[in-house]
């Protein structure tokens, strides 16, 4: 992997990555020079027992731009600058114009409940130059640099001192929320734990403490062993659609040996992980031979300085389509009440995508 740190006019770091070497004296673009001023702070939800963010800067972010103004892509008109350089590289990683959360923040609000300065960091991480691309159609070793990225932001951001877990994740599709086309995900480095994974941490430590062992560690061998929901699957990773699927279609994606975190992976697993991923993006797309929704989220051991050998990293898929014409929305008991209902069996929907051939075309490595 080889990588050059830039730093853009309005302040912002951009770091390039690429499977080649990067030529000297490319020059940091931004759509702006006037530096981020963002102060976005956290509330406390008493009955909840969970902070939120808030952002009111972000109502003024970018959204649906057409193609000749894709701030994602590379600048070609000096005079309406993007927020790529030329260049030969492979993936960009920059800060949000737009953050919920930002190092810099201070001096939250004094009002009726807790505050705090959202004291973290937002990323965006341009997946390739090309728009007309996704994880689907990515070579294997482009997805192996992009799990290296991924490791590479996670240690990054998570030697900083007020950092406490980083989640790397994709939006893609109009139907979660995405605002540009061009192939991209985020990275989210939060000041604290959040309540998904921190509820996922729990339930892994106390099956560890009582079995040292790993909670997904063993469901992985019990997957492995029903045989019946399984995508992909080599000696160092799997995907599967998991047996407790809250979504339809819902997909994992994991080491099949523990590895707390994506910069620990080892080469072998992560060309591993680059097979998965590439198997079950191309399958979602080869369901109904259209580009398929979904939201992609890595979960990872938090990075507070403590060993945690009972954290699995895996990647989690959500997909909202419920079949081919209704979509599925988060909607009653899913949001109200927390408790979701699943129309369709893991099986059945396992057995769609076991359906799906792919062909992985792997020229990059076998």
């Amino acid at each position: 992997m080889y990588l050059q740190e830039l730093l853009k006019p309005d302040g912002r770091k951009l770091t390039l990555y690429s499977r080649c070497p990067i030529a000297a004296g490319i020059q940091a673009p931004s759509p702006g020079n006037e530096p981020i001023q963002a102060n976005p702070h956290l509330r406390w939800h008493p009955l909840r027992g969970e902070w939120v963010a808030y952002a009111s800067h972000r109502q003024g972010r970018t959204f649906m731009p057409p193609p000749e103004y894709n701030p994602l892509a590379p600048t070609t008109n000096p005079e309406f600058p993007t927020e790529l350089p030329q260049g030969q590289y492979d993936i960009a990683v920059f800060e949000n114009r737009f953050p919920s959360m930002a190092v810099q923040a201070h001096d939250p609000p004094h009002l009726i409940v807790d505050t705090l300065p959202a004291n973290g960091a937002c990323e965006v991480v341009v997946f390739t130059q090309d728009p007309s691309k996704s994880l689907s159609n990515l070579e294997l070793d482009h997805l192996d640099l992009l799990l290296q990225v991924w490791g590479d932001r996670t240690r990054a951001l998570g030697d900083q001192a007020q950092i406490q877990y980083v989640l790397p994740f994709e939006n893609k599709g109009v139907e979660v929320g995405v605002t540009l086309h061009h192939p991209h995900g985020q990275i989210y480095a939060y000041p604290f734990v959040p309540p998904v994974p921190a509820r996922m941490l729990e339930q892994q430590q106390a099956y560890y403490q009582q079995h040292q062992r790993g909670l997904l560690q063993d469901l992985i061998q019990q997957e492995i062993a029903d045989d019946q929901r399984i995508l992909y699957r080599d000696e160092w990773a799997i995907a599967f659609v998991p047996i407790c699927a809250r979504y339809p279609y819902e997909v994992w994606v994991a080491p099949i040996q523990p590895v707390p975190t994506l910069g620990e992976l080892t080469q072998e697993q992560r060309r591993s992980l680059a097979k998965a991923l590439k198997t079950v993006t191309l399958k979602f797309d080869g369901l109904w031979n259209r580009p398929f929704p979904y939201l992609m989220a890595w979960y990872q051991a938090p990075t507070d300085g403590q060993l945690h050998p009972e954290s699995h990293l895996h990647a989690e898929f959500y997909p909202p389509y419920r079949t081919a014409d209704r979509l599925k929305y988060l909607a009653g008991t899913e949001l109200a009440a927390g408790m979701f209902a699943n129309d369709a069996l893991p099986e059945e929907k396992a057995k769609d995508l076991q359906a799906v051939v792919v062909n992985l075309a792997e020229s990059a490595y076998a």
